[in-house]
């Protein structure tokens, strides 16, 4: 398994969501379809950034964890095809941050991290944290951008 570094945005500023890109819009996860959310999850992950198991051993873990909350599966669609999402925990945590590889920079990612953010920020959150694999060295630029400094992982 590969090295991680954590993550924080201090949330001690309002957070400003960019304009979403044209066509897409945002879904409640009880209008997605969750095995397209799992082949999503797969098809960014294919090359690399992280990994997820098959649909049981990511599905139920997920709704069935003492942090899930529906609201913080945050969707992006095109149509009614999840393109993008970010997953995050109650405890003001980021799971997991997608984007369908031909949907890429188009501001996607910007997107939903913001949401992410102005979510916890609404919630009175002081931080929001993550983890990225130390050798992603394209997610922590993607993230340094987006005010995240290293933490000790205490």
């Amino acid at each position: 398994m590969s090295d991680h570094a954590r993550l924080r945005k201090m949330l001690d500023a309002p957070v400003t969501l960019p304009a979403l890109p044209d066509g897409i819009s945002i879904t409640p996860l009880h209008q997605t379809r969750p095995v397209e959310l799992h082949a999503l999850l797969r098809a960014a992950y294919a090359t690399g950034g992280g990994a997820v198991g098959d649909f049981d051993s990511w599905w139920w873990p997920l709704v069935e964890d003492e942090e899930f909350d529906p609201a913080l599966l945050i969707v992006a669609t095109s149509g009614e095809q999840p393109i993008g999402l970010v997953q995050c925990w109650t405890s003001s945590f980021v799971k997991d941050l997608v984007v369908a590889p031909n949907w890429r920079n188009r501001a996607l990612g910007t997107y939903l991290l913001s949401a992410a953010f102005a979510e916890f920020r609404r919630r009175g959150a002081p931080h929001v944290d993550l983890k990225v694999e130390t050798s992603n060295l394209a997610a922590q630029r993607f993230y340094h951008r987006h005010g995240m400094a290293p933490v000790d992982p205490t």
